[in-house]
């Protein structure tokens, strides 16, 4: 939560498109929860862009030219810049709305936890795993509650970011700088009315980019960035948001990253007998990016609903830092990433009926390349479609009850420049019925999901259609008069289907594989109070959970070296404890103190063969302890931001034994800001240092990370 709060009336909120909030009924027009106008500059951070110089120049002067177009309309501006960067937006409505347990950040907290992308805020959330190769430009994908990454969905403005190949989105591809939101579940999200593969994910992130909004007589607002900093970074961006009618606005961001990626490392290893064998100081060579993003948003309303249109499209060269084996510093892998998309959304209220309908299109490419003197040399081409629909209906049997169905459609090809490929395309089709009771203490959430798959393969017999049904069952009972302090409870099963990778990769895949499942439980408390007293301010949550993952597809030697092949072998069971509290003071006025901070505990252990030798051991990279905290001050437009995490002991391999033993790091980062106001122009500078103590650690093995390292940023807004 945050500094200044305010929070929902009660009430189903069902939709958000162009600043607009509408009732589930659709009688009333709620006003937007978030009230501050312009630039809150709290996003200044956003998905990277094209190499392609041609697109960025293009983008860009289309941003200028937007400006100097809207600015012969006539506008007025409140000196409101400094209000609103005190201000954070808060989307969650009242924790006992909240049925499952959901973590969020949002506005000035985003853009306090020097955070490049979207993996690095997601740290801070008790729970996650962040998998880092280190770098700007290295892989980071994100595990929640150990139950893998391709349990976990991932959420872009209401629709779910895709890739069959190997069902994993790499998150370090997000920055923060247009998003408004940035909220994880355990579960599912907090509302029935959603598409029917968002019931799938035993875990799911929602990622919300902002909605313009305008004061009276406004037309348009308009943001420009720069950051520089170690490793040779350079990383402008720019932002035009223009009201183009009552109920038609639009926004277009666009941004570069470049960075040689190279900086300072401690490789220190010892052999099993404890002897050091090296400790050497290199400079971490092929981590370089350079990258484009362009990303048009346009919204409305209407009479009756709202709908959204976005055009997407990333671009980016990069290497691939390997892993640091035997004192080799170089690899000789490179990728180059094309991913686009549109997508529209369209949200209708008919008295008690309620209608969601999106639609996508996406296109992804890879170019991988190997040419590394060590290893076999790799040269492929890979090419992924995607089209979906889903319709979700919503309807008010009475004030307490609402029940829904969704129907989802995606269909999925992939491509590549292989010999004998099996170019294969699938056909997923989503049902989900669910319902929702709301009495004065009392919630109850459940719905049921069925999933039907079927593959076509190019000159090969295809598998056997897979179908899988999946229910769920959330509560929440609040057993005092305040609704401050809640109790909170569900019951889940999910699934993930095998990725293409997994069943056609050429010597590997394995045709016959089921799908993953995984059943989760999970009891907790809730303390939630806000108000105006010194105490502004206060936050407590824990949560107990048990998760069996059956199933387990896992890569599995079948004989000769260096042959392998994909099996159902894994049995994971895992138990854990999540905590966080929030607490924010007010002692003297414009003075804001903010201490959050979260710890999980968690046993993920192996419980496939009681014969194997790591039976019962802890499964890799996942800490028993972890934790983070954050410091925040803020007094009249300045701010002072520490930040620390912590991950506990872990093993690289599935035997917990010495020689696979990692050990535990944390890092502390700190930042101050200063905002200034000269007329209608707003400024803000933001000084960053990252890793403070100049830790050395790896988040994975032989992936060394960087040690200290700054990072300034500038940002003018009009």
């Amino acid at each position: 939560m945050s500094i200044h709060e305010r929070y929902q009336p009660a009430g189903k909120v069902c939709d958000l498109a162009g600043g607009f909030l509408f009732t589930a009924a659709g009688k009333s027009l709620i006003p937007p929860r978030q009230t501050t106008r312009g630039f809150s500059m709290d996003q200044s951070k956003r998905h990277n862009l094209t190499p392609a110089p041609r697109y960025l120049a293009a983008a860009l002067t289309l941003l200028a030219s937007a400006t100097l177009s809207a600015t012969a309309a006539p506008k007025e501006r409140t000196d409101s810049m400094r209000g609103e960067l005190d201000e954070v937006v808060v989307t969650a409505k009242k924790p006992f709305e909240d049925v499952i347990p959901a973590q969020t950040l949002t506005g000035n907290e985003l853009r306090r936890l020097n955070s490049n992308s979207v993996a690095d805020a997601l740290r801070y959330f008790s729970g996650v795993q962040v998998k880092d190769y280190g770098g700007v430009g290295g892989i980071k994908t994100v595990n929640i509650r150990s139950m893998g990454t391709n349990h976990t969905g991932v959420v872009y403005d209401g629709v779910e970011l895709g890739n069959a190949q190997n069902g994993q989105i790499d998150l370090g591809q997000f920055s923060l700088d247009n998003i408004e939101a940035l909220s994880l579940y355990n579960g599912q999200k907090s509302e029935i009315l959603q598409p029917a593969k968002d019931f799938g994910s035993a875990g799911s992130i929602y990622m919300r980019t902002r909605t313009p909004r305008f004061d009276e007589g406004e037309t348009y607002h308009a943001r420009a960035t720069l950051r520089a900093g170690s490793f040779d970074l350079l990383n402008p961006s720019a932002l035009v948001e223009l009201r183009l009618s009552d109920r038609v606005n639009a926004s277009l961001s666009a941004e570069w990253v470049n960075s040689s990626g190279k900086y300072k490392f401690r490789y220190r290893r010892v052999n099993p007998a404890g002897e050091l064998a090296y400790d050497t100081t290199a400079v971490r060579q092929n981590g370089d990016i350079n990258a484009t993003r362009i990303e048009l948003n346009v919204n409305g309303t209407l009479r009756k609903g709202s709908w959204h249109f976005k055009a997407y499209n990333y671009n980016s060269e990069r290497g691939v830092p390997g892993a640091i084996v035997n004192n080799v510093w170089r690899r000789g892998e490179r990728i180059w990433d094309t991913n686009s998309f549109v997508q529209g959304r369209y949200t209708g209220y008919f008295g008690r009926f309620t209608t969601l309908n999106n639609i996508k299109y996406a296109f992804y490419r890879t170019h991988y390349v190997n040419n590394d003197d060590k290893q076999i040399k790799v040269d492929n081409l890979y090419k992924q479609k995607e089209a979906y629909f889903s319709s979700a209906n919503e309807y008010e049997i009475f004030d307490w009850w609402q029940v829904s169905a969704s129907y989802d459609f995606m269909w999925n090809h992939l491509d590549a420049d292989m010999y004998g490929f099996a170019q294969p395309d699938r056909y997923s089709n989503f049902l989900s019925l669910a319902t929702a009771l709301s009495f004065d203490r009392f919630k109850l959430q459940a719905s049921s999901l069925g999933t039907f798959i079927h593959d076509t393969l190019r000159g090969q017999q295809a598998p056997k259609d897979k179908s899988v049904f999946t229910p769920a069952v959330y509560a929440s009972f609040n057993p005092l008069r305040s609704s401050d302090f809640a109790i909170r409870a569900f019951y889940k099963q999910s699934y993930r289907m095998p990725t293409f990778n997994d069943l056609y990769y050429a010597d590997m895949g394995n045709s016959k594989l089921n799908p993953e499942r995984v059943t989760q439980y999970n009891v907790g408390l809730l303390y939630d109070h806000s108000g105006r007293d010194v105490i502004s301010a206060a936050r407590l949550s824990a949560d107990i959970y048990y998760n069996r993952v059956k199933d387990k597809i896992v890569a599995y030697p079948k004989g000769q070296q260096f042959r392998w092949t994909m099996l159902n072998l894994g049995l994971v069971d895992i138990k854990g404890i999540d905590v966080s509290g929030l607490i924010t003071v007010n002692p003297i006025r414009d003075l804001y103190l903010t201490l959050r901070g979260q710890y999980t505990f968690q046993e993920a252990i192996d419980v496939t063969n009681p014969a194997d030798n790591y039976y019962r051991d802890q499964i890799p990279y996942i800490p028993r302890h972890s934790g983070s905290a954050v410091f925040n001050a803020s007094w009249r437009g300045w701010g002072l931001n520490y930040s620390w995490i912590y991950v506990g002991e872990r093993y690289n391999q599935q035997e917990n034994i010495r020689y696979n033993y990692t050990q535990p790091w944390y890092t502390s980062d700190i930042s101050l800001s200063k905002d200034f106001r000269f007329g209608k122009v707003g400024l803000r500078a933001l000084l960053e240092v990252n890793n403070l103590l100049g830790q050395d650690y790896d988040v994975i093995l032989n992936y060394p990370m960087p040690k200290r390292n700054y990072r300034l940023t500038l940002t003018v807004e009009i």
